[in-house]
């Protein structure tokens, strides 16, 4: 996630990252987000659970946006029912993964 946020600051979007899910936690607790850019597979907490954290505990509605390896229907299903707004399949071309946050925060 060290080269995305690399990726995004040189777009000129301020990013955090978090190394696992508790750390990315601690960091939902602490600060307000336009946008959650998470893996599915994190250790300690799934992107999906940090998603569910967030609508639930935090009652924010943050837009979210998936990224992940795996691509199958009950996780798509499952990121569906959270509302999500994008679910990006590794490898992807970060020009893309870019214009999709711009067209996700310009809704």
């Amino acid at each position: 996630m060290k080269t995305l946020s690399v990726v995004l600051e040189r777009e000129g979007f301020e990013a955090d990252t978090a190394e696992d899910g508790n750390v990315a936690v601690e960091h939902l607790i602490k600060n307000d987000y336009d946008l959650l850019v998470v893996d599915i597979h994190l250790p300690y907490r799934s992107g999906l659970e940090l998603v569910k954290f967030v609508r639930s505990d935090l009652q924010k509605d943050t837009p979210a946006l998936i990224l992940t390896a795996f691509s199958d229907h009950q996780m798509q299903r499952q990121a569906g029912e959270l509302g999500i707004s994008g679910y990006i399949v590794k490898p992807f071309n970060p020009v893309d993964l870019v214009a999709k946050i711009k067209s996700i925060l310009n809704k």
